[in-house]
């Protein structure tokens, strides 16, 4: 029999169901990993093998986090990329990236999933693009199972540096596109688990347009698809990216993408800033997805993706918080904030995205980006145990009594209270259970000076 865990007593739980109910005095029960119900607190048992008591607490469904570059929280700020616009930043950046280690990659993923899990994060998927000095996806694997986040793995690749037309310089890239390959369906057959509660996915995902050649964007749809996993990708980033993509293959984005097949229930590309409208019309025709990522877009100055626009298109949106070194952080409940501000401005319309709707894009929006909409992102029965709950007294929510729910992304409480992921707590009362962060920050700091040199 497998164990019990109650939740019991929450002042409002949010269960983004197919109703989207807001229940109160309501309590959930979890069996394994799995919630088994929930409802009005006198419904459900009052006992279980484990009882957490909700009192005056906010529960919602796990955050999920669709786009990351976790490595980079090793140079966040740095100087000579505070104020570029992207392709810029990445020049100034890459020559610094080229000396990561295996150590600091684990390290990086390792802090980086720390914040995000204590913002409400219980799923995040991680692109990892750069393969030097020995890295490899298991760095990035390690680190997430030793922390205990749902974890999607992406196996990146860039394979079209400066002497062939591509941005990156020649040092980072793997030039045997083959071997990307091989090593792709080698962790594919070693790591991914189609599992319905699957903890660890793979996901293809080469760069970028100008950082991958065509022939590897072919290649690895062709291989995303023949296992069955996902593949994601950079998309209309910013006006570079289109422009590179009008000299370079004479097409815009949209049209290059669906060139190369990256289309699909199965594909999702990141930012998509500059998608024009019959892009949006591609996406929601082929049921392709957008992780918006609106803290980088705007660090970076891209610009506002149309995500009303492409809400109203039937685009699947999910959020990012990007790279560490482009936001420069791993909030995912401030993501949905500024999610919510960004269409408010992009659209000179308070209407444009309500807290609930960014809320939204943060737990069932990301599922169905990442393909598990019959898993995760909901409080409902059958659905995995990835739940999180938030203090109605802490400080950053005083005087927002009358809505707690939409205080949440108005206000934006700066860590969560409790986090289950896959039915066993791994924050209590605000503490990581999986590492002590004093530790992990010494580390981290002591390795990104040695990645800077000074």
């Amino acid at each position: 029999m497998s164990s019990t865990l109650l939740l019991k007593n929450a002042r409002l739980i949010a269960t983004m169901d197919d109703q989207r109910r807001e229940l109160t005095d309501a309590s959930i029960l979890i069996r394994g990993s799995l919630i088994e119900a929930v409802g009005p607190a006198n419904e459900l048992p009052t006992s279980a093998d484990r009882v957490i008591d909700l009192s005056g607490q906010v529960v919602l469904p796990g955050l999920i986090n669709t786009h990351h570059h976790m490595f980079q929280s090793l140079t966040r700020v740095l100087p000579a990329a505070q104020d570029a616009e992207l392709f810029d930043w990445l020049s100034a950046l890459f020559p610094v990236w080229a000396r990561l280690t295996p150590e600091m990659a684990r390290t990086a993923t390792r802090t980086a999933i720390a914040e995000l899990m204590l913002s409400g994060c219980t799923t995040a998927m991680d692109q990892a693009y750069l393969y030097v000095n020995g890295i490899q996806l298991e760095d990035s694997i390690q680190a997430a199972s030793e922390l205990g986040i749902r974890f999607h793995a992406g196996r990146g690749a860039i394979s079209l540096g400066q002497s062939r037309g591509g941005l990156p310089p020649d040092v980072l890239v793997e030039a045997d596109e083959q071997a990307i390959l091989d090593d792709m369906q080698r962790v594919i057959e070693r790591y991914n688990d189609p599992a319905f509660d699957a903890m660890v996915r793979v996901v293809v995902a080469p760069s970028s347009p100008f950082t991958v050649t065509r022939e590897l964007m072919l290649e690895t749809g062709r291989l995303a698809r023949a296992y069955g996993v996902g593949m994601h990708t950079h998309t209309a980033e910013n006006w570079k990216d289109v422009e590179f993509c009008q000299s370079v293959y004479g097409m815009t984005p949209a049209q290059y993408v669906e060139e190369v097949d990256w289309l699909g229930e199965n594909a999702w590309h990141a930012h998509c800033v500059k998608l024009d409208d019959p892009g949006i019309a591609l996406f929601a025709r082929t049921g392709t997805g957008v992780a918006h990522c609106p803290c980088s877009n705007m660090r970076l100055a891209s610009g506002l993706a149309p995500v009303r626009k492409m809400r109203d298109s039937g685009v699947k949106v999910g959020l990012g918080v990007d790279g560490s070194a482009s936001n420069d952080s791993n909030h995912l409940l401030n993501e949905a904030r500024q999610a919510m501000l960004s269409a408010r401005v992009r659209d000179e319309n308070p209407a444009a995205m309500s807290a609930r709707e960014a809320l939204e894009l943060a737990t069932r929006g990301g599922a169905e980006v990442l393909g598990r909409a019959a898993a995760l992102g909901r409080i409902q029965a059958g659905y995995c145990a990835d739940i999180i709950s938030f203090r109605c007294d802490d400080i950053s929510l005083a005087g927002a009594q009358v809505d707690p729910l939409a205080a949440l992304v108005f206000c934006t409480p700066p860590r969560v209270c409790h986090s289950i992921i896959n039915g066993r707590q791994v924050i209590a009362d605000g503490q990581l259970l999986s590492a002590e962060l004093p530790l992990l920050v010494e580390q981290h700091n002591r390795l990104a000076t040695e990645l800077l040199g000074t």
